[in-house]
């Protein structure tokens, strides 16, 4: 077992006071058998009631408005949590019959979101690769760690060459980027070849032997494995979702499960400052830091600021 303090700061400063604002958070972590929140405070400036819903995957959402002028906003996520460590796939079933069982999900109303591919332009030529990589011979989970290998393998960690309207097919030109990145490459690929995937958003906490992304917000894939459920693949590290991952939320894509994402109405000029530290149990901290400005052409409309915020906290 592993206790982890995580704190997450998203702090909005804007050019001038701006009010009317809609905001929604999912920084909630998810209640499993692997994974238990021993205490969550969240503070937001000016105390606010927050309205928690769950939405269509089962992530817990608030919501929250902001009627009067300011010229801050600070969301101040702080929590303690367990983690234990997760089993693998026993794997012992005949490669027929996984694969039988996955062509029975496709069928399933559940599972067709987590099946469904984004449109880009390299999709042909993606298909080929996959046809060419892929284990004929290879169970589910075979075939799924083979594709996170090959992402790890292939692909250039690199911070900054990519944002959050970084396309699919930019990121498969440039075969570099950051979490985000590599799990919607791996998503493509399991989905190509029909195991449903799914993009998962949290935190990714210090080990002894170093990890991508550390003491930040994170990103991987969770692949559906007949007979075993969701199995956590994270392709930044080439490895699976362990004791060291917590996790927030679950969607389709990254749209889905934006930590923090909203809209006001006020200055077209905001700086956007995003600070995660994690400490552990043994006295460590590890923290991440970031900030970035934000313009936009036109004055007093409504703005939609979450972009800003995922392109720093997804590294």
């Amino acid at each position: 077992m592993s206790k982890f303090k995580i704190r997450h700061i998203t702090r909005y400063t804007y050019e001038d006071v701006v009010s009317d604002s809609a905001n929604q958070i999912m920084l909630y972590p998810v209640w499993h058998e692997f994974q238990e929140t021993i205490s969550h405070t969240i503070l937001i400036t000016g105390n606010p009631i927050v309205n928690i819903h769950q939405d269509y995957y089962g992530n817990r959402v608030g919501t929250f408005t902001m009627a009067r002028p300011n010229d801050q906003l600070i969301i101040d996520s702080q929590l303690l949590v367990n983690t234990h460590k997760r089993p693998a796939p026993a794997d012992d079933r005949t490669v027929e019959v996984q694969w039988v069982e996955l062509e029975k999900l496709q069928r399933r109303v559940e599972f067709i979101d987590y099946l469904k591919l984004e449109k880009f332009m390299a999709h042909d030529e993606l298909v080929k690769l996959v046809e060419e990589e892929r284990c004929k011979n290879c169970t589910p989970v075979q075939s799924a760690f083979h594709f996170c290998k090959y992402i790890f393998d292939t692909f250039t960690y690199q911070k900054g060459i990519t944002t959050v309207e970084t396309t699919l097919d930019e990121v498969w030109r440039l075969k570099s980027g950051v979490c985000q990145d590599f799990a919607h490459m791996l998503l493509v690929m399991l989905r190509l070849i029909h195991i449903p995937s799914r993009y998962v958003s949290g935190y990714v906490c210090p080990n002894k032997n170093g990890m991508r992304g550390e003491g930040a917000t994170h990103a991987w894939v969770e692949a559906y494995i007949p007979f075993f459920g969701w199995l956590g693949l994270d392709p930044t590290n080439n490895c699976l979702a362990d004791e060291t991952h917590v996790k927030l939320a679950v969607g389709k894509n990254f749209s889905d499960c934006s930590p923090v994402k909203g809209t006001y109405r006020g200055t077209s000029k905001h700086t956007l400052e995003v600070s995660v530290s994690v400490s552990y149990e043994d006295g460590q901290t590890s923290s991440y830091e970031n900030e970035i400005i934000y313009s936009e052409p036109t004055r007093s409309e409504y703005r939609n600021s979450f972009r800003q915020n995922q392109e720093m906290q997804q590294q």
